[in-house]
């Protein structure tokens, strides 16, 4: 762990520019350009050299921006050897800069360099070059030992400071980033919920409406096929339009739910009992559920009567629903007879995952589906938290 404190690079976010706005932005370059203007003229204008050693320091400050921009390209890209290059370069600069008489410009270079390494090379790497800036200001400087330290402990201050302060800024934008991360996952997963709950819905009423159709057309062919009247026959026939005509409305309700929309559970029943000619009983204190609990109850009801009129379509049915004090529960029982006859292929109508999708249903609300042999006959009981 000690060895990659000192290995480790500055991250990249650390490194990288700021989001800046365009203000910020004019107000950086402005900055900037003041002060390579003011190293310029204070270059330029000073007496202790002329002529050629003019052009040399003019050539040394050119060739330092180059190298600075070198370094900070390099040390963004963590191109350990470029930066290293660049910097040694500037270390050999300063000191002939400040021969020939321009002291601003190398001054300028080993405080810059110094601070520079510090806040963008691992530690392996900054505290050299730190070193080597310093002692090379040291030589040249010509300061006291007491100015020397002063301005070698503010220097390193500084670095360290704006090092620490721009991977604490680094590290809230990764934050930042991570957070829009999430926001966008967590935006696309509700997306997905509610295309799969739409599918679900639609594909429910329409699994309903479909089977019951099946069951009322499969009955009417082995009617023709029994030779039986003709009015029996156009009794499955009419009943078959009439489940269509259900399931066109149901699909309309279905759509009116998902947005919150439909009439209550213990009303659908009503209706829905009162269609079958089966007894409701409804006890507790009639209350209402939420969308997504009164979707399931209807769902329930309705594909458990489908089961019935397709694999007992002489049972004696029963439907009762109970408000309890957390949980709602519905329970269908119906009762065959030994001697019921059932059509096999009546009962081979549909596609065999109603009663998976009730369970599905019921486990995604946090509830649960019970669906199996009950004495002599068979039973569904949902029970839901409400």
């Amino acid at each position: 762990m000690q060895l990659e404190t000192w290995t480790r690079w500055p991250s990249r976010e650390a490194l990288g520019k700021e989001e800046r706005s365009r203000p910020g932005q004019v107000l950086s370059f402005a900055g900037r350009l003041a002060l390579l203007l003011t190293v310029l003229l204070g270059t330029v204008s000073s007496r202790k050299f002329t002529g050629g050693a003019a052009v040399v320091a003019i050539l040394i400050l050119v060739a330092s921006v180059l190298l600075f921009l070198l370094l900070f390209r390099a040390t963004r890209n963590h191109r350990i050897g470029w930066a290293l290059a660049a910097a040694g370069q500037l270390v050999v600069l300063a000191p002939i800069a400040h021969q020939i008489g321009a002291e601003t410009l190398a001054n300028l270079i080993w405080c810059a360099l110094s601070v520079i390494a510090l806040i963008r090379l691992p530690l392996v790497a900054a505290v050299p070059t730190f070193g080597a800036a310093v002692i090379s200001y040291s030589v040249e400087s010509g300061d006291s030992y007491l100015a020397l330290v002063a301005t070698v402990v503010g220097l390193a201050l500084l670095g360290y400071l704006i090092r620490l302060d721009s991977e604490a800024r680094g590290t809230a934008l990764r934050l930042q980033q991570q957070e829009r991360a999430i926001r966008v996952a967590e935006a696309e997963s509700a997306a997905l919920a509610e295309r799969a709950r739409i599918a679900r819905e639609i594909h429910d009423v329409l699994a309903h409406s479909l089977s019951a159709q099946l069951v009322h057309l499969e009955a009417a062919r082995l009617m023709l096929d029994g030779g039986a009247e003709r009015e029996q026959v156009r009794e499955r026939v009419v009943a078959a339009r009439r489940m269509a005509q259900e399931g066109l409305i149901e699909t309309r309700q279905a759509l009116s739910a998902l947005r919150g929309e439909f009439t209550t559970v213990g009303e659908f029943l009503v209706e829905l009992t009162n269609r079958e000619h089966i007894p409701l009983t409804v006890t507790g204190t009639p209350r209402p559920l939420a969308a997504e609990v009164g979707l399931a109850v209807r769902r329930t009801a309705q594909e458990a009567l489908t089961n019935v009129r397709k694999h007992a379509p002489r049972a004696r049915c029963a439907v009762e629903l109970r408000y309890l004090a957390e949980e709602v529960e519905l329970e269908i029982r119906n009762t065959v007879a030994p001697a019921t006859p059932v059509s096999a292929e009546l009962a081979g109508t549909g596609s065999g995952y109603g009663l998976l999708g009730m369970r599905e249903r019921a486990e995604l609300l946090g509830g649960s589906l019970q669906a199996g042999s009950d004495e002599d006959g068979w039973l569904v009981r949902l029970r839901l938290p409400v």
